[in-house]
């Protein structure tokens, strides 16, 4: 059995659960802390990252992007949750590579603030621009399309990674993120988060001490 390492709180390790549970992979989950449990992550993976996924012959994958493109070619192609054919594909790409920049900037933006008695204020300004135009681009990409997934019938990684990074940077972050002018990601996000794989496979925001 795999064994996905990392705290739900991060979206990077929530969208792999979310991932592995719609494509019925079974796996342990360890809620390991990069902080308090970093001498156990290190002996898997020596940027101390998460999530850090163990294979079943127990080699360890170590980023996100690469453990999604490896469990797209466990399932059957029918069921993979990157659209197949282009142009849908690289717009799929390109909307889950946007939150997880979103997710990126978000984390940098909390530490920032976390670990400086002072934050910079000029990264602090960038960091919030960076979100900002984010969320915009993608309200705009998300209003342009009704279907009830934003690309097609079915859910895809750009859905999972879009509300993963939402739910972290408005827990991380409140009020930084204007939702009120953003009615189509925040009704996107709202039916995602109320499935029972988002509810399942989620935790409340933790910040590190």
């Amino acid at each position: 059995m795999m064994i996905l390492i990392g705290q739900y709180d991060s979206p990077f390790v929530r969208r792999v659960g979310i991932a592995l549970a719609l494509y019925g992979i079974a796996f342990e989950h360890r809620a390991w802390s990069v902080f308090g449990d970093a001498d156990k992550i290190a002996a898997l993976n020596p940027v101390i990252r998460v999530p850090t996924l163990v294979l079943e012959n127990g080699f360890v994958l170590t980023d996100s992007h690469m453990i999604l493109d490896h469990l797209d070619h466990l399932v059957n192609k029918k069921v993979v949750m990157f659209p197949r054919h282009e142009p849908d594909r690289y717009r799929a790409l390109n909307v889950a590579t946007l939150a997880a920049g979103l997710a990126d900037k978000a984390v940098s933006l909390f530490f920032e603030r976390r670990m400086h008695e002072v934050a910079s204020p000029t990264w602090d300004a960038r960091c919030r621009r960076q979100m900002g135009g984010v969320v915009a681009a993608l309200e705009k990409d998300r209003a342009s399309r009704s279907g009830p997934f934003w690309f097609g019938d079915r859910i895809g990684h750009a859905d999972i990674a879009v509300a993963c990074a939402l739910r972290y940077a408005n827990d991380a972050h409140p009020g930084v993120l204007d939702m009120a002018a953003c009615p189509a990601l925040t009704a996107h996000c709202a039916g995602l988060e109320a499935m029972p794989v988002f509810q399942a496979i989620s935790q409340t925001f933790i910040p590190p001490t």
